[in-house]
């Protein structure tokens, strides 16, 4: 395979590899002359040169939030990365189900909640229900799916239950609440739960939420990783491709890249 050429990047702020960067964070002293010097300082033990507070308020009693401009002469060569992605060549609503009518003769069953103790629905709400995303509809919208949202809280045995009670062919846990990591520990006991069931493997198993990735999501243990801005119908397109994947049917024209190296 032939190597591909370097890429060389740094970041961009007001002129091209300029290394000027953005940071904000948050320091436990009240707002004052000095905190804004403790932030400066603070930004260059980072490595940064050339820094700007640009901007410093109270959070709470005794804690300042800052927004500082600083220079970074930190250069990557964008080549080198290597990222495992979800990418299938999308139908429309019509088209895709029409797919499925033809190439799967039969509905395809989708089980979804946001697992654990987390109370969010947001997202897995605007994946399955009817209304969908950003004038995207939902998977209860698709004639082709038929799509179960349990809501939120809901344990990973009774997901994994109530799924396996219906054949279904793919599952989706959404994690909104990361503190912490919590949001895979819960992730870890899921899979867990899946393999318990013995449906590891066998069903597709989706995780999403505002802190997951496709590298995070295989890491983990699941199928796939869908993180903001997904939108419904890239959720059903990467659910039918690989469905049909699966049952030897992979149509040829389209494309998938997000298997791990």
């Amino acid at each position: 395979m032939v190597k591909p050429s370097k890429q060389i990047i740094r970041p961009y702020g007001d002129r091209r590899d300029d290394g000027v960067v953005q940071l904000s964070f948050t320091l436990p002293v009240p707002l004052s002359e000095k905190a804004k010097e403790a932030a400066a300082v603070f930004t260059r033990k980072m490595g940064f040169t050339d820094v700007k507070v640009a901007a410093a308020e109270r959070a709470a009693d005794s804690y300042t939030f800052f927004i500082v401009y600083a220079r970074s002469g930190v250069t990557l060569d964008y080549a080198e990365i290597d990222v495992p992605e979800v990418v299938v060549k999308k139908m429309s609503f019509d088209d895709l189900n029409a797919f499925i009518k033809e190439k799967v003769a039969r509905r395809i069953v989708v089980f979804g909640a946001c697992t654990g103790t987390d109370t969010h629905t947001v997202g897995i709400d605007a994946i399955l229900n009817m209304k969908g995303y950003a004038g995207d509809y939902g998977l209860e919208r698709y004639p082709g799916f038929e799509a179960f949202n349990l809501g939120s809280q809901v344990p990973n045995e009774d997901l994994i239950k109530r799924a396996m009670a219906k054949n279904a062919d793919a599952i989706l846990v959404s994690q909104v609440v990361t503190q912490r990591d919590v949001h895979k520990d819960n992730s870890r006991q899921f899979i867990d739960a899946a393999k318990a069931a013995g449906i590891h493997g066998k069903v597709q198993l989706l995780l999403g939420g505002p802190r997951v990735d496709h590298k995070l999501a295989l890491e983990l243990g699941f199928d796939a990783g869908f993180g903001p801005g997904t939108k419904p119908s890239d959720v059903a397109n990467y659910i039918v491709h690989a469905l049909l994947k699966k049952m030897g049917k992979e149509p040829q024209d389209m494309h998938y890249q997000g298997e791990p190296t």
